[in-house]
């Protein structure tokens, strides 16, 4: 394995003690730690509960992300989506990579390899990375708004390395029906 520095930018303040990236306060904690208390809660609640709370929550995050740094590194379009799925990669999460995206269709595909979840977890025969499910349709939504677009999306993960007979994962985005776009 070859090693590197962060490619982002962190500050920490001295009397604090917080940590800052893009101008966002940051938590850094070990991945055990963070998946530990992932699987706990959804031990506590089911899959299928905290999937749809992760879901809302991290559209909703997504979104404010993009809008920030959009205005803070004046990007815009497929841009602003680029470099989230760069800084997500760059935060341990994963290396998400762009297979595909039309913002006049509202549709992408994300490859996900190296999922800290599947680091962690292993090959669980299931889906488990369905926390950033949302963060794909939320980016995409902030986007389009930003372009005046109407169209709103809807993200499903498809496919994860921590099922058999699967090296990666995949996530897409689509159109949501005609009666639910708002």
């Amino acid at each position: 394995m070859t090693k590197m520095a962060p490619e982002l930018p962190i500050e920490v303040d001295a009397e604090t003690g917080v940590w800052t990236t893009d101008a966002l306060p940051m938590l850094y904690v070990p991945r055990h730690f963070f998946i530990n208390n992932h699987v706990a809660v959804e031990e506590a609640l089911g899959v299928e509960t905290y999937a749809d709370i992760l879901y809302h929550a991290g559209y909703k995050s997504a979104w404010h992300w993009c809008e920030k740094e959009a205005e803070l590194h004046g990007l815009k379009d497929e841009a602003v989506f680029e470099h989230y799925m760069r800084r997500l990669s760059q935060r341990g999460w994963g290396r998400f990579i762009t297979e595909h995206i039309d913002l006049e269709a509202g549709t992408c595909r994300v490859r996900l390899e190296h999922s800290a979840f599947v680091y962690q977890l292993g090959k669980v025969g299931r889906r488990v990375e369905y926390m950033f499910t949302g963060w794909f349709a939320g980016a995409m939504d902030q986007i389009l708004a930003a372009r005046g677009s109407q169209l709103r999306t809807i993200a499903e993960q498809t496919q994860s390395a921590a099922e058999e007979g699967c090296d990666v994962g995949y996530f897409v985005t689509v159109p949501r029906e005609p009666r639910d776009q708002g």
